[in-house]
């Protein structure tokens, strides 16, 4: 995610300076831009050197604009890089945040910039999809909404505004469909493919949610689910046993190899 967002801003002509605690993160990061880069060169894109001139890879925080974090979906770690952004970025600068589900409050309280605080939840492949779901928390300034929702549109996205509830809008309705999906393989009601195969062609879906889940990462749909259950308090919100296991089991979906289905590396 972090990569295609630096994409999708360098390709509009901004600089980005790309960190990523994670060693080999960042030359991955790029590695898959350039390849993204060259596919959109084919149909009439810039070329893939040109925007990646104006992305730097660097080693921690630095002075800037705007921050827009895309790390785990941990609330403790998404803290600590809000804290530091609050040290290291002009006080004039927006901190926003990429995350599916975390309250955009809960990382506004640890700055000294509340205002200046947003989500900016992008969707994933971020090259691809038009979507920029954008959260107001309770001290997000209308100056900072509208200087983020003109920015979306300045990045050829569509951006859309919700409030700042546990799963916003778009997981709210998202990860429950995926849950019950995953229930009915639990249940034994069909196969995978076949309620894939259901989803797709019944709802119009060019993925089936148990697909999607793969996509996203099915770390990360229990760690949304668990955000939606404990923010919410209905049990309709708590991810499907079987959803546990398969994390337990180390079966993330694409990003490991395995999860619902099998991929080649």
């Amino acid at each position: 995610m972090g990569g295609g967002i630096a994409q999708v801003v360098a390709a509009s002509g901004r600089r980005v300076s790309l960190h990523d605690a994670a060693p080999g993160a960042v030359e991955r990061g790029l590695e898959t831009m350039r390849k993204s880069l060259a596919r959109l060169e084919e149909k009439g894109g810039a070329p893939p050197d040109e925007v990646l001139a104006r992305v730097e890879p660097v080693d921690d925080l630095v002075p800037a604009d705007l921050l827009v974090e895309a790390v785990v979906e941990d609330a403790e770690v998404k803290e600590d890089v809000f804290r530091r952004a609050d040290r290291t970025l002009p006080a004039e600068a927006i901190l926003a945040s990429n995350t599916s589900s975390i309250p955009i409050t809960s990382l506004a309280r640890v700055t000294q910039r509340p205002d200046r605080v947003i989500g900016m939840h992008f969707f994933n492949p971020v090259p691809v999809l038009k979507l920029v779901e954008i959260i107001r928390a309770r001290d997000t300034s209308d100056e900072t909404a509208n200087a983020i929702t003109e920015l979306a549109r300045a990045l050829g996205k569509t951006p859309a505004v919700a409030n700042d509830f546990p799963g916003f809008v778009s997981n709210r309705i998202l990860m429950p469909f995926i849950n019950e999906a995953v229930w009915a393989l639990h249940d034994g009601v069909a196969e995978a493919e076949a309620i894939d195969t259901i989803a797709r062609l019944g709802f119009a879906h060019p993925l089936g949610p148990l697909a999607l889940a793969d996509l996203i990462g099915l770390d990360t749909c229990v760690a949304i689910m668990e955000v939606l259950h404990e923010g919410l308090g209905d049990a309709k919100y708590a991810p499907c046993p079987l959803l546990r296991q398969y994390v337990h089991a180390g079966r993330l979906g694409r990003k490991t190899g395995r999860g619902f289905y099998e991929y080649e590396s």
